[in-house]
């Protein structure tokens, strides 16, 4: 690198905490961190700090937490405060990652070099906020990370820079996450030295294959087993590690961890138990059979079949309850 740049990074999660370690790492300079404001976690509901902010604060960053950026919106002394601290940071570009706020035209046009967008996904296919739950999902073969130049639509903007990545059968949203995480981290430093060297080069997305990736609903959790068990299989994993798919049996709702799918053939109702041992409680779909290796009761542990079943007997023939879609 023949000098560094000057980078406001924006982001939340573990995921943005990922890449601004590794744009540090690289050796570039960052003024100014914008994250979301602190929220209430954990049992005791205590407010906790976002893991990006965690990670500005070891290395004795300026963090800046507005409830928005809009200057005409609801929070217009938020917008103007943080207005302030990115026009102080004199910075050559913006970072952002997984952020959870709007950036409006302002914010966009602050820096010299605009902001590029790490998105998780090979765009234009999922826009949005859950692109890697949503193309587990899917059933997708490939995803990948897309370092974006950033514009006031939605996941919209000039692709600078693409790396696919291969989605595993066993693939869960946590396991996945952390590869592209990786990925997203590598790339952006690669596309701020490109940047510097006058680079880049803006590529835009085509119009054809636009899928977007809503937010994912605690209510999509809910299992309906009248759906093929290649689906619900495939909703397992992406739901992994939030908001974690479940059942109900009578008042007990079971989270489900891990499963397989087979092909079996069965004439039972969808959602009966076909089978309960430590290999693991087979249930009846509406094609084929899903078999739940990891299991947890509320308030419990996640555990394997064979401890599950322990604490908690299934017996044969026994039917946990099939929630369809409003």
């Amino acid at each position: 690198m023949t000098s560094a740049l000057r980078v406001i990074f924006a982001g939340t999660p573990e995921f943005a905490a990922v890449a601004l370690a590794q744009i540090l790492a690289a050796g570039h300079t960052v003024p100014l961190v914008l994250t979301q404001p602190d929220r209430p976690a954990g049992r005791g509901m205590r407010l906790q700090a976002s893991a990006v902010k965690q990670l500005a604060l070891q290395h004795h960053i300026p963090v800046s937490q507005p409830l928005s950026l809009r200057r005409d919106g609801k929070y217009p002394d938020d917008a103007a405060a943080a207005q302030k601290a990115i026009d102080n940071a004199q910075a050559d570009v913006m970072v952002v990652a997984a952020y959870g706020l709007i950036l409006p035209q302002w914010t966009l046009d602050a820096p010299r070099l605009g902001c590029l967008n790490i998105h998780a996904s090979l765009l234009p296919r999922w826009r949005g906020a859950a692109p890697i739950h949503r193309a587990i999902e899917a059933g997708d073969a490939q995803t990948g990370v897309v370092i974006m130049q950033m514009d006031v639509g939605l996941d919209t903007g000039d692709m600078l820079l693409t790396q696919v990545c291969d989605i595993a059968p066993d693939d869960t949203t946590a396991s996945l996450h952390d590869r592209l995480a990786d990925i997203g981290g590598s790339l952006v430093v690669r596309a701020l030295a490109d940047a510097q060297a006058g680079q880049l080069q803006a590529i835009k997305q085509p119009e054809v294959g636009i899928t977007y990736a809503h937010k994912i609903e605690k209510a999509e959790a809910l299992v309906n087993w009248q759906e093929s068990a290649d689906v619900i299989g495939r909703r397992v994993r992406a739901f992994n590690p939030f908001p974690a798919a479940c059942t109900q049996l009578g008042t007990d709702v079971i989270k489900l961890w891990r499963a397989t799918v087979e092909t079996t053939t069965h004439h039972q109702a969808a959602g009966t138990v076909l089978s309960a041992d430590a290999h693991g409680v087979r249930v009846a779909c509406g094609n084929g059979v899903l078999c739940v290796n990891e299991l947890q009761r509320a308030g419990g542990k996640r555990l394997n079949a064979a401890e599950f079943l322990r604490g908690f007997p299934l017996a044969v023939g026994q039917r946990f309850e099939t929630h369809t879609a409003n």
